[in-house]
């Protein structure tokens, strides 16, 4: 048997034991005690991050759908300023602009009343718009609008819109009474030309709040109306100048007739003045030159030299006038309509030929170099020959005349189109001012220089080819530079095959 003192010893033993299994148990707890509050922690951080997730899920939720209902709020409102705006373009009148305003468009930008005011001559706000408002509260907005006046003067001028968003609570107070709304924008109407003003919408609904995107849509209205108003007045003030313009048209046409009708007349007379004058100047001058020629003939018997010398310059002399009465002859019976051109098909190139050759003495004797360019075929024309000869002869008399000795002169021809062709008349001669270049086709004109005091003539010639040429439907015109000559130049029409 044990000793008591062994027992002791194997008992106090087993109690170490014991008691270091238990510290290591408690301690291999404690461990895993740690490890599951480590993971209840984690798992409470887990909690709040999703909790903390969850309400920003939330709030962006709220916030989406805020947006949402704000982008459609804003889109009904484009929708409806599109549609009104397109009301507005149909009218050009001011006071139908208001009116194109209604109740639907209204509530399509979320509110229900409206009004507005532009100025008159007289300075003061008169009511042209006036929506949702019992005729009572309508007529109170005048004697309040006058009481705050250069407050409103001083918005038209910031022009910025005002809303009950605006921190400014006296302000907003006083602008609540004034227009009977909770919630309201007020945006001023701005046309570049004429009296200004402003727009006010407004709602008594506690549940519909004001947004920056109302104030937007609201600034894009008063601006449609501005522009509408702008067009009308600019539309107003076209058609008066234009019926200004046309009576002061009618007057001065009047007037023209009148004097166009005179001129007419003058004309008439003239051109009368001048056939007969003509006429009763042949007669003697027929005479004159009979005389002259028969005394020159010695039918009368034998005269002197001296007396020879002078029946030869009045039968030269009388040659000239019977000419010039002729050219006058013709110029008046062409303005009067009384000549008919014989317009029939004639060779061009042989015309140019003929009168080439019928003026070369006169250049011969000038020292003149006259040339001729003309195609190898023929260019047919419709003309009346005798006519188109006078033209040439003319023009071409005049070349010699105003051209220096040694000068150059030609004649050229160019196909302008399969119906048309000009002639050109060049000459190396003197020139024609350019402020002469129109007048030198009116009768009698004659350039005031010191050539054409040497140079004889009667300011017919070019009168007289200009109502030729015109006659068979042409144009005739010149380019010239004094010293470097000049280039006459006119349309006929070609003959068609």
């Amino acid at each position: 048997m044990l000793s008591y003192e062994s027992l002791i010893n194997i008992l106090g033993i087993a109690s170490i034991l014991t008691i270091f299994a238990l510290v290591i148990y408690l301690s291999a707890k404690m461990e895993q005690i740690k490890k599951q509050q480590a993971i209840i922690n984690e798992l409470k951080r887990s909690l709040n991050e999703m909790d903390e997730q969850a309400k920003l899920i939330v709030r962006t939720d709220l916030e989406l759908n805020k947006a949402h209902e704000e982008l459609d709020k804003k889109i009904t409102g484009l929708y409806a300023l599109q549609k009104l705006s397109k009301s507005l373009s149909t009218t050009l009148e001011e006071k139908q602009i208001f009116k194109m305003i209604d109740i639907s468009y209204l509530e399509n930008l979320g509110f229900e009343k409206a009004c507005g005011f532009l100025l008159d001559n007289n300075n003061e706000f008169s009511c042209y718009l006036s929506i949702g408002y019992s005729e009572d509260t309508a007529s109170s907005f005048q004697p309040k609008l006058k009481q705050n006046k250069e407050f409103y003067l001083n918005f038209i001028k910031q022009e910025r819109p005002i809303s009950s968003l605006s921190k400014e609570t006296g302000l907003i107070n006083v602008l609540k009474e004034t227009f009977d709304s909770t919630s309201f924008v007020i945006a001023p109407i701005l046309p570049n030309e004429g009296n200004r003003g402003f727009l006010v919408v407004g709602t008594q609904r506690t549940d519909t709040k004001i947004t920056e995107g109302d104030e937007e849509l609201i600034t894009i209205l008063a601006n449609e109306i501005g522009q509408a108003l702008e067009n009308a007045r600019l539309f107003t003030k076209t058609w008066l100048a234009q019926q200004d313009l046309e009576k002061k048209v009618e007057e001065r046409t009047r007037d023209l007739t009148k004097a166009l009708n005179e001129v007419k007349l003058i004309s008439k007379r003239k051109t009368d003045f001048v056939s007969s004058v003509s006429h009763e100047l042949r007669t003697p001058l027929t005479s004159i030159k009979g005389y002259a020629s028969i005394l020159l003939a010695g039918k009368l018997g034998e005269i002197p030299e001296e007396i020879r010398e002078r029946l030869t310059k009045i039968n030269l002399h009388s040659d000239e006038l019977v000419h010039m009465v002729n050219d006058l002859l013709d110029i008046s019976r062409m303005e009067a309509g009384r000549v008919t051109m014989k317009l029939e098909s004639c060779d061009l190139n042989a015309i140019i030929n003929k009168i080439t050759d019928l003026l070369s003495v006169q250049t011969k004797d000038k020292q003149l170099d006259l040339s001729y360019k003309i195609t190898q075929n023929p260019i047919q024309i419709l003309a009346d020959k005798t006519q188109i000869e006078r033209v040439l002869i003319n023009l071409v008399g005049n070349a010699i005349k105003f051209t220096p000795a040694g000068g150059k002169i030609s004649i050229e021809t160019k196909e302008l189109d399969p119906n048309t062709i000009q002639i050109n008349v060049i000459d190396t001669g003197y020139g024609i001012p350019k402020e002469a270049q129109e007048a030198i086709f009116e009768e009698f004109y004659r350039v005031d220089n010191a050539i054409n005091q040497e140079v004889k003539g009667t300011g017919l010639g070019l009168a007289l080819v200009k109502s030729i040429v015109e006659a068979h439907g042409g144009k005739i015109w010149v380019k010239s530079e004094l010293g470097n000559g000049s280039i006459f130049s006119f349309t006929l029409q070609r003959k068609k095959s």
